[in-house]
């Protein structure tokens, strides 16, 4: 991925010299400086936010949170230890926030303790994957922010049309993953079901010889 981005950079610069070199300098010196600006922008909105977590963590919010999440979670992801279900908690309302930076560790974390030993996903990992790709947001602070650096003058307009379409679309992720962990869950009781058996014969064969 960072070869194309490299290649797409190269040819667009080269493009531009070909075409307007006298502005290409002035193009990249103002693209430098929107990105440093924006940059910036949700640097300081990122530093609120998790200025804001570590309050919540400091004054035990965190463990409220995880209180009144721990019958959802523990529903949605059973058999789950309680570290895990706590990591998950946290994510969740990381995501509920609109801080998909600050999530993103402790979704790894989540993941960590989510895993069986094995090299493949299980249920409960890939469904922890949907709602995150998902994920309701009540404050999309990163949308926020970008509406607002780019001169919108009503930035926090996005937080009802948000707000319904990661409903929707979270409810539905969950309703498909669960569906599909039954369905895989039935065709692995029917391939056991359908596993060929040694004869009867062998079997009495196998104990007569150990006899």
């Amino acid at each position: 991925m960072n070869l194309v981005f490299t290649v797409m950079i190269l040819v667009s610069l080269v493009m531009l010299i070909i075409v307007s070199p006298e502005s290409a300098f002035s193009i990249m010196i103002s693209g430098a400086s929107s990105a440093l600006k924006l940059a910036f922008t949700l640097i300081a909105i990122y530093a609120i936010w998790l200025s804001v977590l570590s309050l919540m963590e400091g004054i035990g919010l965190n463990k409220a949170m995880n209180k009144l999440f721990r019958p959802i979670t523990k529903r949605l992801f059973k058999g789950e230890s309680d570290l895990a279900l706590e990591y998950i908690t946290l994510n969740f309302s990381a995501n509920l926030l609109g801080m998909g930076g600050a999530a993103t560790p402790l979704g790894i974390k989540a993941m960590e303790s989510m895993q069986d030993g094995s090299e493949k996903a299980t249920d409960n990992m890939i469904l922890f994957m949907v709602i995150n790709s998902t994920s309701i947001q009540l404050i999309p602070a990163t949308i926020i922010g970008l509406r607002a650096a780019a001169g919108s003058n009503a930035a926090s307009d996005i937080i009802l049309p948000s707000l319904l379409a990661t409903i929707i679309s979270t409810v539905t992720g969950v309703i498909l993953a669960k569906l599909c962990a039954k369905f895989r869950k039935k065709e692995k009781e029917e391939s056991k079901a359908q596993m060929p058996r040694a004869p009867l014969f062998l079997n009495i064969r196998h104990r007569s010889v150990r006899k």
